[in-house]
């Protein structure tokens, strides 16, 4: 799942409706959000929704709209960010592949990457495209969760997680202790999160007169929310609020927001309508992006860490 736990995998974009979007949901409506759970940890029943949820939409996961201009836009970010934190042969862990187009783009070059998912149909989806690419020499898929990332020996050189897999880890604490084990000393940490605030998002839930819908993202614990008839457990974050788990083996490099002034990925039709316009609006996000207060709202934040 791109997201995880989490999520499977590449994703995005976020559980709610920019998930659809991002993951490939391409009938366009939105997902039912459902009661907060009582605790921001979630249970291994919890778990096992998601995974289901992830495994239900596998086969449309890059549908046209869960590969979208917007989607697009925001991938290429990180993709950015990682060739210009390693070196090429670097040895990249993937957490939440989703189909696998994330660690396609690194194999081909030159990075060796382990592609990891809590879905095992997205793990079948990455396994088919890796295939078709000739990379299998590159690439190691794995059935794996971020949640047990025990299971696996360390040695990277970085680890990324794109379009909030992050999100829907049970206990964000014990994945920065196993992202510390397995890397390097200096490795990196490049996520994209969804986040707490999002100024489009919250607008265009208001101004319909769904308030409960617009402030979801407010909740202080894991919120349930409905895709394809299955249900996805999710934590929203402020950058710092999630960087506060990782501060005890990691430093902080930069963050920035992403889709702050464009629409996220789910609002796909008003830059359709005026791509022109909403380009401008994507010159606003690569400059301010990064500026204090800014750069603590949007659809997703992009962080990176180095281990201490």
């Amino acid at each position: 799942m791109k997201r995880r736990g989490r999520h499977s995998g590449g994703a995005q974009t976020d559980m709610n409706e920019q998930h659809k979007r991002e993951t490939g949901h391409s009938d366009g409506s939105a997902p039912e959000v459902c009661r907060p759970h009582a605790t921001a940890s979630l249970d291994e029943a919890q778990l096992l929704d998601t995974q289901r949820a992830f495994d239900s939409v596998a086969v449309d996961y890059d549908g046209p709209r869960g590969n979208n201009e917007l989607i697009q836009r925001m991938r290429r970010i990180l993709w950015d960010t990682v060739h210009g934190e390693f070196s090429n042969a670097s040895r990249l862990l993937d957490l939440g592949c989703g189909t696998g187009i994330d660690a396609v783009e690194f194999a081909r070059c030159g990075h060796h990457v382990v592609a990891t998912d809590w879905s095992r149909q997205m793990v079948e989806r990455t396994q088919a495209r890796i295939v078709a690419e000739s990379l299998r020499h590159r690439v190691t898929v794995t059935h794996l969760g971020i949640h047990q990332l025990d299971r696996l020996g360390d040695g990277f050189d970085g680890i990324y997680s794109n379009f909030g897999p992050m999100n829907c880890v049970p206990d964000l604490g014990a994945v920065a202790v196993e992202c510390a084990r397995l890397l390097r000393p200096g490795g990196r940490l490049i996520f994209s999160v969804m986040g707490r605030l999002c100024p489009w998002e919250l607008g265009h839930y208001a101004l319909r007169g769904r308030l409960k819908r617009a402030g979801v993202r407010a909740a202080r614990s894991a919120t349930a929310v409905g895709m394809n008839h299955h249900t996805i457990w999710t934590q929203y974050y402020f950058p710092r609020e999630f960087y506060r788990a990782f501060t005890a083996h990691f430093s902080m490099l930069e963050y920035r927001a992403l889709s702050l002034f464009v629409p996220p990925p789910f609002l796909v039709d008003y830059y359709r309508r005026h791509p022109r316009w909403y380009e401008c609006l994507g010159w606003l996000d690569d400059r301010l992006g990064r500026l204090p207060l800014l750069r603590d709202m949007g659809d997703h934040f992009l962080i990176v860490m180095r281990r201490r």
